[in-house]
């Protein structure tokens, strides 16, 4: 006798959607989405599609009307809870477009709580089109079957940051001039943590003794070589992932 197939499908599309979802709920799409599940996927009256709205979780829901530029779903039931978020921000300087990108995606992937751009004076961007990043990140958290987005903050000047800071927060600073091997640090603040990570230039004599200066500031070292802005804040998210977040 043949096994019964897998259902929902593992191959089934995987989309965010405003929320809150609910069981028997309705749910209109159209543009993008639409197209994506309609004129990409080849989705037809009948297929299973897995909706998150960042509240509640992951809902199995079935296409029920097919357009030409809408698409309509009905919420069948919910087969996740909103994952759990380990409480670490990333503020990563703003980096080239690219770079950047890549960083939104891999700090989604390892499932930070939130993400906090950072202008520094050695920054080469200035601006962040906020469209566009959550897009970014959005689809790395559909790619990789997460349940919950980061929060994406407005990109901030650097002493705006430092000054708006809150307490019981620790902000461990990357600094090409070296601080407490990393792993040390981390297991030292266990607590509710931030990383800060620098532009391509690097942060400048002032700014450097600014972050020093603050109370919530722990200098780290990320081994003896100069790592580029977005490799840093992979390679530092991975570490405390590990030691301190939700790989442990």
């Amino acid at each position: 006798m043949p096994a019964t197939p897998a259902w929902p499908p593992k191959s089934a599309p995987r989309l965010f959607v405003p929320g809150p979802l609910a069981e028997g709920a309705g749910v209109a799409l159209d543009g993008p989405q639409a197209h994506y599940l309609g004129k990409v996927m080849r989705t037809g009256t009948g297929d299973a599609v897995i909706l998150c709205d960042d509240l509640t979780g992951e809902w199995l829901a079935t296409v029920e009307a097919v357009g030409k530029r809408d698409l309509g779903l009905r919420v069948e039931r919910q087969l996740r809870r909103r994952e759990a978020v380990p409480d670490l921000w990333l503020c990563p300087a703003l980096l080239k477009k690219d770079r950047f990108d890549l960083v939104l995606e891999k700090a989604t992937e390892l499932g930070v709580a939130a993400i906090r751009p950072v202008l520094t004076r050695r920054c080469v961007a200035d601006k962040l089109n906020a469209e566009r990043a959550r897009a970014i990140v959005t689809e790395a958290a559909e790619q990789c079957a997460r349940t919950a987005l980061p929060a994406l903050a407005e990109p901030v000047r650097l002493d705006a940051l430092l000054r708006d800071w809150p307490e019981g927060r620790t902000l461990f600073f990357a600094d090409e001039n070296g601080g407490e091997p990393t792993p040390r640090a981390f297991t030292a603040h266990p607590g509710p943590a931030a990383l800060l990570v620098g532009p391509e230039g690097g942060f400048d004599d002032t700014e450097r003794t600014a972050i020093r200066a603050h109370p919530a500031a722990v200098p780290i070292a990320l081994g003896p070589r100069i790592l580029r802005g977005e490799t840093a804040s992979i390679a530092a998210l991975g570490l405390w992932m590990a030691l301190c977040g939700d790989w442990v």
